[in-house]
């Protein structure tokens, strides 16, 4: 069960993504969450950062939809102003948004990335459909909802059996 919660890939943000050798390795489309991946769970608006972002991923040729647990109001907001479309109200792990998501994007799991910040409802539900999944350090913790801050403590818990099962190691930060 706990392997399922393995992400492919982790970096610290969305901007530390190798977005050329994904390209490269045949993947076309993001899936990617809103809150505390792209920005704070209580930030309205994209950062300028992150319109460099969004702008370098459609160069590449990458679609990208955004899949959020969150409500329409929020996630609309932050995405109709980019023209970015979204799927709100996600229920994330299930497979459903996921499987939408692929289906608006016109692609196949093998051609798929899931970006996201938590590993029970990105990563799991990206590991499923055998997605390639990349799990971004939180932006504001403590921004977060009384669900986020639940599967955080889970979060833990499951690091704490993957370390010891030796498929979870803690990675070299430079100085």
């Amino acid at each position: 069960m706990f392997e399922r919660l393995v992400p492919k890939l982790r970096v610290n943000t969305v901007f530390d993504i190798a977005l050329e050798e994904l390209y490269a390795l045949g993947y076309r489309g993001i899936i990617t969450d809103l809150d505390n991946t792209l920005v704070g769970a209580k930030a309205p608006l994209a950062t300028p950062e992150l319109l460099l972002w969004f702008a370098k991923v459609k160069e590449l040729g990458f679609k990208l939809i955004i899949v959020s647990n969150n409500n329409m109001d929020r996630v609309s907001r932050f995405a109709t102003p980019l023209n970015i479309e979204f799927v709100h109200q996600a229920r994330k792990p299930s497979n459903t948004p996921f499987l939408k998501a692929m289906k608006q994007m016109g692609l196949t799991p093998e051609q798929t990335i899931v970006v996201g910040d938590q590993m029970l409802t990105d990563v799991y539900g990206g590991n499923r459909l055998g997605l390639y999944t990349v799990l971004v350090l939180p932006i504001s913790v403590k921004d977060e909802g009384i669900g986020t801050r639940i599967n955080r403590r889970v979060e833990r818990i499951a690091t704490t059996r993957l370390r010891k099962q030796g498929l979870w190691y803690e990675e070299d930060k430079p100085e």
